[in-house]
């Protein structure tokens, strides 16, 4: 029970950390753009974040059921996972550099499994096909971590270019003065959209760990003496309880209030210079993409999906535009976190391990 406590403890630490962490996923466009200031954007981005958390919980059972066996999971393998993300969040907030935080904890989660299975890498889930009320659906590492790793910053880019260059079709006879008035107020809708749509695939990760140590607790007896205050916490089956969702909710509503201003400076002002019809079109193309993938249950990374419609918004100006020496940071963090976070996982449990937890 006192090892739960601590795995809490540290799910709610990543919770608030990813909400400063990817603070600027949802603001750095509205904030580059002078439409809002830093903290009314940021509060926006709270809220938004907070509603967004409560609808549907599909991505927190990927997380917690599809990732991997059900037999390598543990109180330490969890509290491995947890802290080798929190380890990799701060170091790249540290350095400004918009990683992933749900890359982070799905290679903190993957590398802690294989340190407690003495590297069997068949208690990883690959992929499988299941049968749902729809038809075969794929599930695991491959479909819904991996393929959608390298669509889903393909996709933004994509919708990016193709939004931003319909605008510039329909609006090349009107005047700018007439531009900025109408995307200034319209870059709030959208930023509210990806706030909403950031808070409804970020949140629902943690939710995902605090459910699998649940489970985990029960399964191997942990609660079994627990006092009557406390039943609401034996869960016999793989479920999202209410109360961790609105917990979890409430925690990444605080980070991102708490803001993220080093990333929000490297995202909203190094890679390109926006006006407001540009904020506009990387906003809604990152919205579309998220919230379609949460809808599937896929934990797709928003800073990935952001970075990568601001680029395509910017490539449409001119391939100059892009600040092509920051992209190439962000990228190198993206290719590092899976295996540096699964290094940290694997680390820290065996660290675990030889202090006896």
């Amino acid at each position: 029970m006192t090892l739960f406590l601590f795995v809490l403890l540290a799910a709610f630490i990543f919770e608030y950390i990813n909400g400063f962490h990817d603070a600027a996923n949802a603001i750095a466009t509205v904030v580059s753009t002078k439409v809002l200031t830093p903290r009314q954007a940021i509060m926006m981005a709270a809220t938004c974040n907070l509603v967004g958390a409560f609808f549907g919980t599909a991505v927190a059972k990927t997380i917690g059921a599809d990732i991997v066996k059900i037999e390598a999971i543990t109180m330490p393998t969890v509290l491995a996972a947890l802290i080798g993300a929190i380890l990799w969040n701060l170091l790249t907030w540290w350095l400004g550099l918009p990683s992933s935080s749900s890359h982070a904890l799905i290679g903190g989660l993957c590398g802690s499994a294989l340190a407690v299975t003495g590297g069997d890498w068949s208690v990883l889930k690959w992929s499988r096909t299941v049968m749902k009320a729809t038809g075969p659906a794929q599930e695991g590492l491959w479909p819904k971590v991996v393929i959608p790793m390298i669509t889903s910053p393909l996709a933004g880019f994509l919708i990016g270019v193709l939004i931003m260059s319909l605008l510039f079709a329909l609006l090349s006879k009107m005047r700018p003065y007439l531009i900025q008035k109408i995307f200034g107020k319209g870059q709030l809708i959208s930023a509210a959209f990806m706030g909403f749509s950031h808070g409804g695939n970020d949140a629902q990760k943690t939710m995902g760990i605090i459910a699998l140590a649940l489970f985990t607790g029960t399964k191997t007896g942990s609660f079994d003496h627990l006092p009557a205050f406390l039943h609401f916490l034996r869960t016999p089956t793989f479920t999202i309880d209410k109360w961790v969702i609105v917990v979890c909710a409430l925690t990444m509503a605080a980070g991102t209030a708490a803001g993220g201003w080093r990333i929000i400076r490297t995202m909203g002002h190094k890679m390109v210079r926006l006006q407001p019809v540009n904020g506009f079109a990387a906003e809604t193309s990152a919205g579309i993409v998220i919230h379609i993938a949460t809808t599937f249950g896929i934990p797709v990374s928003t800073t990935h999906v952001i970075s990568t419609s601001i680029m395509g918004v910017g490539a449409t100006k001119r391939l100059s535009a892009v600040k092509w020496g920051v992209v190439q940071r962000i990228v190198w963090a993206w290719v590092f976190t899976l295996p540096a976070t699964a290094m940290l996982g694997w680390s820290t449990l065996r660290l675990l391990k030889l202090c006896g937890v």
